[in-house]
């Protein structure tokens, strides 16, 4: 089961990754399409299509990584007081009756859409650029699939969970921005005589003077 888990962990990173570079197209696109409207007057027909299909690609594309660090919003005001196996147990079965027969329909009616996108040739309704857009139909399944493989591997982390007391998570491969900011200050910020003496420290909790 380690093994599996390691596996869809990577798998879920290095596309959750890969597609993370969208942002930067979507924000090129706009950027452009904000000076050349603004300055020039002359607006684009394509700037519109490139925003919202970079950014249905990176959500899709980064549910399965965004899974695998249990980074999906959840309803947990009841979920955090219980014991990490109660925990284990209820998403075992969530993930049983609900995670799985939910992707299961997104793969099985993604493929009935983009292959009748495909057949056709689909192209954007939106500009009279007719943009191709029937490709990007098939990061519906290609995102059902990662989801699928990484939902078996927090299935798999349910029953580590139950059997030992503790949640086996993946490895911290990024910062919040908030605690890189923080970071380079904190011991400065904690070295500033008596009246920092009730200072947090939030990498580990601790009070330090």
């Amino acid at each position: 089961m380690i093994r599996y888990i390691h596996f869809a962990d990577r798998l879920s990173a290095w596309f959750g990754k890969a597609f993370a570079w969208a942002i930067m197209i979507m924000a090129l696109g706009v950027g452009y399409e904000v000076v050349v409207r603004r300055f020039l007057n002359a607006p684009t027909s394509w700037a519109f299509d490139v925003s919202y299909i970079m950014y249905g690609t990176l959500f899709m594309m980064g549910g399965a990584y965004t899974l695998s660090r249990d980074g999906h919003v959840r309803g947990d005001f009841i979920y955090r007081l219980l014991k990490p196996r109660t925990q284990a147990k209820l998403e075992f079965i969530l993930y049983i009756f609900f995670f799985f027969p939910g992707v299961t329909a997104l793969i099985v009616a993604g493929w009935k859409y983009a292959a009748r996108s495909v057949g056709y040739g689909e192209v954007s309704v939106n500009s009279p650029a007719d943009i191709p857009i029937f490709q990007f139909k098939m990061i519906i399944v290609a995102a059902g699939i990662l989801l699928f493989i990484q939902g078996i591997a927090q299935m798999m982390r349910c029953v580590l969970c139950m059997r030992t007391g503790e949640w086996s998570r993946a490895s911290d491969d990024i910062d919040e921005t908030e605690d890189a900011l923080i970071a380079p200050d904190i011991d400065s910020q904690l070295r500033h005589g008596s009246e920092a003496v009730d200072v947090i420290d939030p990498r580990d909790g601790s009070a330090r003077p």
